[in-house]
């Protein structure tokens, strides 16, 4: 039950900007650190996960539908899958 955003975002050939952004040396020298940790070649694809991660998590809150929310709701009050599906095809 994927959103069509968060289909286009799963493509590989996705048009790429770059962009210039100050970050603090000992921010940079951190995440260089920890890049390898979490099995990343180097900051750059680390800082584009941070990025990433905390764009979803904003989407999902304040961009979602309501119904979406109430589906992520269920779920994490253990409602199986297929209960949910169900559900959601009868109200379709």
């Amino acid at each position: 039950m994927l959103s069509e955003r968060l289909k286009k975002r799963l493509t590989k050939d996705r048009p790429m900007t770059s962009i210039t952004l100050r970050i603090p040396v000992d921010v940079v020298e951190s995440m260089k650190e920890i890049a390898p940790h979490k099995g990343f070649t180097g900051y750059q694809t680390l800082l584009k996960s941070y990025i990433s991660e905390g764009l979803r998590n904003d989407e999902a809150r304040y961009l979602s539908s309501t119904t979406t929310q109430l589906i992520a709701a269920l779920k994490r009050h253990g409602v199986p899958d297929n209960i949910i599906e169900e559900a959601s095809r009868e109200v379709a």
